[in-house]
């Protein structure tokens, strides 16, 4: 029968191996946390400032919007020969040849249990 030192006992080990574990994992996060900050602050001191540049004005070409006429025979297009494609695509039929492990296995013990037998017995 467990007394009730014994269980208070048990309480106390489980809670301070938890308490443990959670500090070990939380000074782990702390330190993986510095280095990931140390990292960003060396990489951006490495890096050299960007150098001003004067933005001239330029004139920009807008794109050119399709007319929906041509975009609907370019998608027509793409449509049938991508269906055209889909049809000269055909599965190829295999049949599945049945493994015949089993078999040989089932053949195979049914041989040694009576050579096993015969070996008892003292047929050899």
């Amino acid at each position: 029968m467990v007394t009730i030192a014994e269980l208070i006992e048990s309480l106390n080990i489980t809670a301070m191996g938890v308490t443990v574990v959670f500090a070990v994992l939380t000074i782990l996060a702390l330190i993986l946390y510095f280095v990931g900050w140390l990292e960003r602050r060396i990489t951006e001191r490495e890096t050299p400032a960007p150098v001003p540049v004067k933005v001239e004005e330029t004139k920009v070409e807008e794109e050119k919007e399709i007319p929906p006429r041509d975009l609907a025979i370019i998608t027509a297009a793409i449509l049938a020969y991508t269906a055209e494609k889909a049809s000269q695509l055909r599965p190829l039929p295999f049949k599945r040849k049945v493994s015949d492990a089993w078999r040989l296995y089932g053949i195979q013990t049914t041989m040694e249990e009576v050579e096993d037998f015969n070996y008892e017995i003292g047929k050899w």
